[in-house]
């Protein structure tokens, strides 16, 4: 009895370590997903649209710590950001993704109507209406996708393409054109707020959208434009798959980041 008792004494140190210790081995962390950026400028007779591009792709690279990176943009001489590049680029960056884990990202800025969005390569003229950019998207395979759209009357695209897995992000609603095309400018109205203001100093693409839009607001009153209403919809089950993704680098590493 007496060397039963001091047997169990000695085992029970070890068994309350034990019974404390976190479960590490059967419930290991999730990896961090892979963030890809598609960003295209794709109306080439104005710089700010290759401008916005590349400093959208900058900003949103940093923040989600994406990698590769994907930049198109045209001029008045032609360029890539085409209707057949931009389905084949969605492709490629696919390709680098685990389609039920990572996340897609796509940046368009250009000149928009009701009926889509304005592809001006040089001579080439095109236009991207909300099923064609539907279908790309579709064909890519990747189930977790943000889609941000400046340009006029980018709220078309909302019913084709938000869902709990897209988020959707627009500089106007279906109804109204936004502001600040401008030639040799850095942004848009919209470029300014969200990407170089707004996403400055947070990752969470909500709180950047709402100070984004008032912020647009703001602007657009002062300067007497009829508001342009920045939409936003659909993405239920993209924003913690993004925090995590903002978080899931260590202190000091470089970002993966890499233009093609």
């Amino acid at each position: 009895m007496i060397s039963a008792t001091l047997s169990s004494l000695r085992a029970a140190p070890l068994c309350a370590l034990l019974a404390l210790a976190p479960p590490f081995a059967s419930q290991a962390a999730e990896p961090a997903p892979k963030v890809t950026i598609v960003s295209f400028g794709l109306f080439g007779d104005q710089s700010v649209f290759e401008s916005e591009a590349k400093g959208a792709a900058h900003i949103l690279a940093d923040r989600f710590h994406a990698g590769p990176v994907f930049v198109r943009y045209n001029t008045k001489r032609g360029g890539e950001a085409t209707a057949e590049n931009l389905s084949s680029t969605l492709l490629e960056a696919a390709k680098g993704l685990d389609a039920q884990h990572d996340v897609l990202m796509l940046v368009l800025t250009t000149h928009g109507s009701p009926r889509g969005l304005a592809v001006f390569a040089g001579k080439q003229r095109e236009l991207l209406p909300p099923r064609s950019l539907a279908a790309m998207l579709e064909r890519t395979g990747i189930q977790h996708r943000v889609v941000i759209i400046s340009a006029c009357y980018s709220g078309i695209f909302i019913p084709r393409l938000a869902n709990p897995d897209t988020l959707v992000i627009t500089a106007a609603d279906a109804d109204h054109p936004s502001f600040g095309c401008q030639d040799r400018v850095q942004w848009t109205y919209f470029g300014d707020a969200f990407f170089n203001t707004a996403l400055r100093h947070t990752g969470n693409l909500a709180a950047a959208f709402a100070e984004a839009k008032t912020l647009v607001r703001q602007r657009e009153l002062r300067n007497g434009f009829e508001p342009s209403n920045p939409q936003v919809a659909g993405g239920e089950n993209i924003e913690p798959l993004l925090q995590s993704a903002a978080v899931g680098r260590a202190p000091g590493v470089p970002s993966p980041a890499a233009v093609k």
